[in-house]
């Protein structure tokens, strides 16, 4: 927390707060008295802007406080600063901390171009079209996934867009965090031997034009060398894959159009 930050809770009349309990916690802590707090999240904040509206043209400093994070950043609030925009209201931002950001840049990975995807889908055929929809993106991507999902999602990103760089940050700015720098396939392995736990993000490296343009013949040939020297088809589709940047899919479909599936 800010100096700033800290100021602007003592001079709010109105909190509108993701978690009130989490908010309660923050102003005992600084020993800042209580201003009226509403519940302002995902499912309410549609329902909660005339109300907001209406406080601040009564001449009330209003405040959003999110749970975790930055109000507008995979939290709520980007309604509410845009009604207000629409409104002709003046709207200040208080820069926080978001874990998006923030592990974004203890990656390691390019940081000057990056996409953020927020949540990908819960349903999995939903998901896996979101991946491939972004297949083709060339910047840094920021995904932020839940520990009962980790392992589904990092094996649809293998199997879509095969192995690249990437980072598993958990539990940022917290007792317990943790940066594991690693390939999606390894990542996926230590998913799969050890689940995780706490708040994470997936940082991944954008594709390659390298990794997109393996003419689907050498693909093919390739993988019909190593099964002819032994090896079973599923890792043949798996080692040239990773071998060349691109999903297993990719190679199979070469296998197929080139006459060798």
């Amino acid at each position: 927390m800010t100096w700033r930050a800290v100021r602007t809770l003592r001079e709010a009349d109105v909190l509108a707060c993701e978690d009130l309990q989490r908010t309660r916690k923050l102003l005992t802590h600084f020993a800042i008295p209580s201003p009226k707090l509403l519940v302002l999240n995902e499912g309410n904040e549609r329902r909660r802007l005339g109300e907001l509206l209406a406080r601040v043209a009564g001449g009330q400093n209003v405040v959003i406080v999110s749970g975790a994070g930055m109000p507008g950043f995979s939290d709520p609030g980007y309604r509410v600063v845009k009604a207000c925009a629409e409104a002709g209201v003046r709207v200040e931002v208080v820069p926080g901390p978001t874990a998006a950001v923030s592990a974004l840049v203890v990656s390691g990975l390019a940081s000057d171009r990056f996409v953020f995807e927020g949540f990908l889908p819960r349903a999995p055929g939903q998901r896996r079209r979101r991946i491939a929809a972004l297949t083709d993106e060339l910047r840094t991507l920021v995904i932020y996934e839940s520990p009962h999902r980790l392992k589904a999602t990092l094996n649809d990103l293998v199997e879509i867009w095969g192995d690249r760089e990437a980072a598993l940050v958990r539990e940022l700015t917290k007792v317990h965090e943790e940066v594991l720098r690693a390939s999606l396939t390894s990542l996926l392995d230590a998913a799969s031997l050890r689940p995780a736990r706490g708040e994470l993000v997936l940082v991944i490296a954008g594709a390659t034009p390298s990794s997109r343009e393996v003419p689907s013949i050498e693909l093919a040939q390739r993988a019909t060398e190593l099964m002819g020297a032994g090896v079973a088809r599923g890792d043949a589709l798996r080692q040239v894959a990773k071998e060349a940047g691109v999903a297993r899919r990719d190679v199979f479909d070469a296998l197929v159009r080139e006459g060798s599936g």
